[in-house]
């Protein structure tokens, strides 16, 4: 089946999604970082016998850009994913969020858990811990002045550097080099009202434990050993959400999908695969 292009709208915002494959849908969201097309290993493997979506989050063109900072959250992107189910007539589907598509994903869970099928919440908790969260609010806004400063280009520079970044240098230089210049490419406005709407506004995952606990839901827990301010937020949701697991991928910092697909894949596959078979 080809590949099925078009846009969702949420008021008067456009996000673009593609569709590939027939089956129980998987839908797919980025992380702050990626855009549609982190996911293309994972279309690849699972087109075959799914429905895999995925979309921009608004912000990242051909999405709209809305221009007020006050438009960009962690619950609209919970919304925006729902407009996405809706719009290709997909009733219930499995959530796979990476890093701010993470946090999309438990929302998805939290706010709309009869869309979801499962949730994999991958590479979630970056400045969720109490203690850190001031630093990281500091730390984002500081992105986004400096994407101002010196443009979206120059930035990723820096950022694709970053240490829980190396590692997928370290394994798959093309690999690393084909995120740095998606990322690169992404709208810089875009970029900055994503930081400092939803990176910057979302709560500690602390003060959302007593919502966690209701969540009633399989969910696969899945980070790498490298991706240190997301281990001890993992543990916290392991030990929070009910119907759950916690998968921690060696040798591996924050883009576990890219770092290791076929491992990642696997872990995944084996999830759903319990899922259908009403095991967890």
């Amino acid at each position: 089946m080809m590949t099925q292009q078009g846009f969702a709208t949420v008021d008067a915002t456009r996000l673009y999604y593609e569709s590939t494959g027939k089956g129980e849908a998987i839908l797919f969201i980025h992380e702050y970082a990626g855009d549609h097309r982190s996911w293309e290993g994972q279309v690849r493997h699972f087109s075959r016998r799914f429905q895999c979506v995925t979309f921009n989050a608004r912000g990242y063109p051909p999405s709209d850009v809305p221009a007020k900072v006050d438009e960009y959250s962690m619950q609209q992107a919970a919304v925006d994913a729902v407009a996405v189910l809706d719009a290709l007539g997909v009733e219930r589907a499995h959530i796979v969020g990476l890093s701010m598509g993470s946090f999309a994903a438990l929302q998805l869970a939290m706010d709309f858990p009869e869309r979801c099928l499962s949730a994999v919440v991958v590479g979630c908790g970056t400045g969720a811990e109490p203690s850190e969260r001031t630093k990281f609010q500091d730390l984002f806004a500081q992105s986004a002045q400096k994407i101002q400063d010196v443009g979206i280009a120059t930035y990723v520079e820096g950022y694709a550097m970053g240490p829980a970044r190396k590692t997928l240098l370290a394994k798959d230089p093309r690999g690393w080099m084909e995120f740095k210049t998606q990322m690169a490419e992404h709208h810089a406005e875009g970029s900055r009202r994503t930081l400092l709407g939803v990176q910057s506004r979302r709560p500690s995952l602390w003060d959302l434990q007593g919502e966690l606990a209701k969540i009633d839901l399989p969910v696969l827990l899945i980070t790498g050993d490298r991706d240190e301010p997301t281990l001890m937020p993992n543990l916290m949701l392991n030990r929070s959400i009910p119907r759950c697991g916690l998968a921690i991928i060696p040798r591996s910092g924050h883009a576990v999908n890219l770092e290791e697909p076929q491992l990642f894949n696997q872990l995944v596959d084996d999830f759903i695969f319990s899922v259908t078979q009403s095991s967890i």
